[in-house]
């Protein structure tokens, strides 16, 4: 059985029932359309990776879902030829559909487990289903797991594009993957400095996975992407696939690197922010600069080299409403 025309993203908007049938790929991979926005790819011979590709985990970031079912269009019709396995999720279904970012509760701060405190929203289930079926990929896994999770930022960013680094348990960031998000336009990466709730801290955490969160430029609906500003991230995953493998050797160049140094969190609805809404990504804080209070409780920048990252005052009471990161040597 062949399904050319097979749209993932398509049958999962649609809200079609998964028919877990493989199909043969031409070259002999297979395909199986595992459940709701899942899919996974294996390829003829053995694979040199297994590489979990998620997007789409905010319903409004639309352009690397689009990159994404680019690449399975290509596979389906045997312009491209896996080398790896791979499996595709799409995040959060019914938030893709509606343009939201969520509908209950923001989805990439309920995994590891986070999702049984907030049972009964509509993310904390897809959390514990989206674990489940990343633990099925990875207990399958060979030594080289990877785990990309794509996304696209609120707001402008100094650096269009960066990763986020999860908490690695006090292991350093591989320096042949920093390499090659340097080589897919990737120009700073995060390096977080606690465990968090996201996809990509319970997949590295759990599975060994190394695991980035890509943000790739500034979220739009679907249909109002350049992907031409996407042709990094493209044209490296497709190499990748494809079994073009990174220098085991290579070390970055030019990426800039950034710690977390601590949360601004919103606990009330008395929350304040003091910046603009226009204020971008890795906008530096001159020393001295109240960034927010909430209460009693004050952020103040301190030394001059501070950067902002993420702010959202509209966040729920009790979510991050930002990160002040500062300047670290990768290497």
């Amino acid at each position: 059985m062949t399904r050319p025309d097979f749209s993932l993203l398509a049958a999962t908007l649609a809200a079609e029932t998964p028919d877990p049938q493989p199909w043969t790929l031409p070259g002999g991979a297979t395909a199986r359309w595992l459940d709701v926005g899942a899919l996974l790819i294996e390829p003829a011979g053995a694979p040199h990776a297994d590489l979990l590709l998620s997007t789409g985990i905010h319903g409004n970031e639309t352009a690397p879902v689009e990159v994404v079912e680019a690449i399975l269009a290509d596979l389906f019709a045997g312009r491209l030829a896996p080398a790896l396995r791979l499996m595709v999720l799409l995040g959060n279904p019914a938030a893709l559909l509606a343009g939201e970012r969520y509908l209950d509760y923001d989805l990439n701060r309920l995994f590891d487990g986070a999702h049984a405190r907030h049972a009964g929203t509509r993310e904390a289930s897809r959390a514990a289903q989206l674990e489940a079926l990343a633990a099925g990929f990875f207990a399958d896994a060979g030594a080289r797991r990877l785990h990309y999770d794509l996304h696209t930022a609120i707001r402008g960013s100094v650096f269009e594009k960066f990763a986020i680094c999860p908490y690695l348990d006090g292991r350093a960031a591989p320096a042949e993957q920093l390499a090659w998000l340097e080589a897919a336009g990737v120009e700073a990466v995060l390096l977080h400095s606690a465990p968090a709730a996201t996809f990509t801290y319970c997949t590295s955490h759990r599975h060994g996975a190394d695991a980035f969160t890509l943000e790739l430029g500034k979220a739009r609906p679907f249909g109002h992407n350049e992907l031409a500003r996407f042709s990094g991230i493209d044209r490296a995953l497709r190499a990748l696939i494809a079994g073009g493998d990174v220098d085991r050797h290579a070390t970055p160049r030019t990426l800039r690197g950034f710690r977390a140094k601590f949360d601004i969190v919103k606990h009330s609805d008395g929350f304040r922010l003091h910046l603009a809404d226009a204020v971008e990504n890795f906008t530096a804080l001159p020393d001295g600069m109240l960034i927010a209070e909430d209460g009693e409780v004050r952020y103040v920048a301190r030394g001059g080299e501070e950067r902002i990252l993420f702010p959202n005052p509209r966040v729920k009471n009790g979510l991050r409403a930002g990160i002040v990161v500062e300047p670290v040597a990768l290497a």
